[in-house]
């Protein structure tokens, strides 16, 4: 924890929420502020509770590919890309951020998972692998800036992003699988990873990578923890609104991210969770490859992971039905100023945006939503 961060945060109105393995996240009660600002402007978050894994050696790529559902063999210095950790049996570990470079490999991974991530990849590293990891966590930090304004803010900086690589391929996805929704305010390349450079922003050296972490427009901002308070000091003196961890969780949840040990736990797949797009289809053998091939080619995605427009309050873990018969279970919930949301499973064969259904004893609606991709399963068998 930088201490002189959190008295920056603490004198902009933070106080500090302890999740629940102990660490502790800035809110900072303006959300209609920090809402508006993430959706019309620029808002910054600090994720700096987020892990970050630095993989080293000459066989980092070729390990990172075996580990995970995504391509890391097509991927170039600057390059970027969202994957998944995956059992041998394709149950979800966690969705992460992986940032190439030169030397290594930054990987972005969930606050509740780093410790797990560390072991796991420990544990498939052999003797003659050339392939160090480090946990650089403390030894960093982390923002992203949301909104259609971010832009326009790192030019205010002086900051002007001159790509020397190109961007990533994009997966070739089968033929039974969906686009992410292309509205216009997700449809700017900025909202998700793709590329990412070091520059000096107001003389501070900071990774600039493209994505907020969310179907929002936006980057993140990976630099040296001595440097959090000059950075976040800068970031919010040129305009940027304080999003503090509460207003997170809301837009995760409105826009479709799943969460580990909410929509990402061992009783579901990514293929289930919405996450199409981190899967390369193409590749050779990787953890949990025959599963999810198997999955694919026989369409065998029994629940999908959509939205919940709800008419009142509802908690997680509330059976959800459709015409009295159970069709799935809701895993997050936020009561917002325009209303109820949550996440839920529902079985492909019961439908899905538009089915009505209920959630314990509350009347909803499933919607579809940005951050999700998915395949034609409707009319498959349960």
């Amino acid at each position: 924890m930088n201490q002189e961060l959190r008295e920056l945060q603490r004198s902009a109105g933070a106080t500090f929420a302890s999740s629940a393995s102990g660490i502790e996240m800035p809110i900072f009660g303006n959300d209609a502020a920090a809402l508006r600002a993430a959706r019309e402007g620029v808002a910054i978050c600090d994720r700096s509770h987020w892990g970050r894994i630095q993989v080293a050696g000459a066989d980092r790529i070729r390990f990172l590919h075996n580990q995970t559902t995504n391509d890391f063999q097509k991927l170039k210095p600057q390059q970027s890309c969202e994957t998944v950790f995956i059992t041998s049996t394709a149950r979800t570990i966690d969705l992460a951020t992986a940032y190439i470079a030169e030397d290594a490999t930054i990987l972005l991974v969930s606050p509740n998972r780093r410790e797990k991530i560390m072991a796991w990849l420990d544990r498939y590293i052999f003797p003659a692998d050339k392939v160090y990891i480090e946990d650089i966590t403390d030894s960093t930090g982390c923002f992203s800036a949301i909104g259609p304004g971010s832009t326009a803010l790192l030019e205010q900086l002086g900051v002007s992003l001159d790509w020397e690589s190109p961007a990533p391929p994009e997966n070739v996805l089968p033929e039974n699988v969906l686009p992410e929704n292309s509205s216009p305010e997700n449809s700017s390349p900025e909202n998700k990873p793709g590329r990412h450079q070091i520059v000096e922003l107001n003389g501070i050296p900071v990774r600039i990578a493209t994505g907020s972490g969310l179907a929002a427009v936006g980057y993140t901002f990976i630099f040296a923890i001595e440097n959090a308070a000059a950075l976040w000091q800068t970031l919010t003196n040129a305009g940027a609104v304080c999003l503090g961890e509460d207003c997170w969780e809301q837009l995760r949840i409105q826009q479709g991210r799943p969460a580990p040990d909410l929509e990402l736990t061992e009783d579901y797949n990514p293929l289930e969770a919405g996450l199409w797009q981190t899967i390369s289809f193409e590749k050779g053998c990787y953890i949990g490859q025959e599963t999810i091939a198997r999955l694919n080619t026989y369409k065998g995605v029994k629940q999908q992971l959509w939205g919940l427009r709800l008419s009142a309050p509802s908690e997680p873990g509330t059976t959800v039905t459709a015409e009295e018969e159970k069709v799935g279970t809701l895993t997050s919930y936020v009561e917002t100023s325009e209303g109820f949301f949550g996440l839920a499973y529902i079985r492909t064969k019961a439908g899905g945006a538009g089915l009505k259904v209920r959630v314990g004893n509350v009347d909803g609606v499933a919607i579809d939503l940005p951050f999700l991709s998915r395949g034609y399963l409707q009319d498959q068998e349960v």
